[in-house]
């Protein structure tokens, strides 16, 4: 797992007022990532778990079916949480795009959850990773800030 620290890593977290497990089953789901990433459609093998795969295709007609940039990801931890924080990660697999996905909740209280995402995504090709997860790096934390902000639009409300 990519550490947030990790230079090159796009972190984003945000409170949320609801119990930790709803905020992991809707977040972790990412059949519902395609509400929320812009320009995006989700295709996948199944609801998440360990070696769920998952294909996102991105561009300004992908949800219409046209082609555009793909993402395919793995899902290679999937611990919910409990007395420990979940933690979700989404191995990206190219061809373009390498790296990770992680997101990780914790309950502040019985009622409400802090969620952080990160994304460390170094591009595929001659160029040194250390140098392109830097470029990729501020456009991703700006989608994460947009998909938290829609995702939680979307969680149930007290």
């Amino acid at each position: 797992m990519t550490g947030p620290t990790e230079p090159g890593t796009a972190t984003v977290t945000r409170a949320l007022p609801v119990p930790a497990d709803v905020a992991w089953r809707i977040l972790t789901d990412t059949r519902r990532h395609g509400q929320w990433v812009p320009m995006t459609r989700i295709l996948t093998d199944g609801p998440p778990r360990v070696g769920q795969h998952v294909v996102a295709v991105s561009g300004p007609g992908a949800r219409r079916g046209l082609p555009g940039l793909v993402d395919r990801m793995v899902v290679t931890r999937y611990d919910a949480p409990g007395r420990l924080p979940g933690v979700a990660v989404f191995t990206k697999q190219g061809p373009v795009l390498l790296g990770s996905a992680t997101i990780v909740v914790v309950a502040s209280s019985p009622t409400t959850c802090r969620v952080t995402w990160s994304e460390h995504v170094p591009l595929a090709g001659p160029l040194p990773t250390s140098l392109t997860a830097r470029a990729t790096s501020p456009l991703l934390r700006a989608m994460l800030r947009m998909v938290l902000r829609r995702a939680a639009a979307d969680l149930p409300h007290p």
